[in-house]
């Protein structure tokens, strides 16, 4: 459909940006609404809930900007596959709430132990600190492939 020259133009930058809009898709807009075992937010993609009380996976998402972290996101995921990134320190209080009471019937929820330090759940004093090292360097390793790769495929 595009010239080559233009696709390889757009794709050091159009790999990025993808994976950069796909994470954004689930986060949370102001305001949000909690009732009962239920969260609800809007996102770009409109207004998505989830059942707290049938969580199964809970991780961190942490992304950079040129002065550091930029962001950490609590990704959600209930048992009906709805997910949702929480970034509002009150927004967190939910979950962690419902991580502290035992499941009805299911398993246990998959929490990243990135996550239980994130809301405080996991007494390791540099827990986070190593997975913002670990993301960093992937993050940085893999845009580095991304690039050789289309240099690569350029010539």
């Amino acid at each position: 459909m595009l010239p080559s020259e233009v696709a390889i133009a757009l794709m050091p930058t159009a790999g990025p940006a993808g994976l950069l809009l796909l994470t954004e898709l689930n986060t949370e807009r102001p305001p949000q609404r909690r009732s009962g075992s239920r969260l609800t937010s809007r996102t770009l993609t409109g207004e998505r809930t989830v059942d707290l009380s049938r969580i199964e996976r809970v991780r961190l998402l942490t992304h950079f900007s040129r002065g550091g972290v930029s962001e950490r996101v609590l990704l959600v995921r209930d048992a009906y596959g709805m997910s949702l990134g929480l970034i509002d320190p009150a927004s967190h209080r939910a979950p962690h709430r419902a991580l502290e009471r035992p499941p009805r019937g299911g398993s246990r929820p998959r929490v990243s132990r990135a996550a239980l330090a994130h809301l405080g759940m996991l007494p390791a004093p540099g827990r986070l600190a190593v997975h913002t090292v670990v993301v960093w360097l992937t993050t940085v390793l893999g845009l580095c492939g991304y690039l050789t790769a289309v240099l690569v495929l350029a010539t």
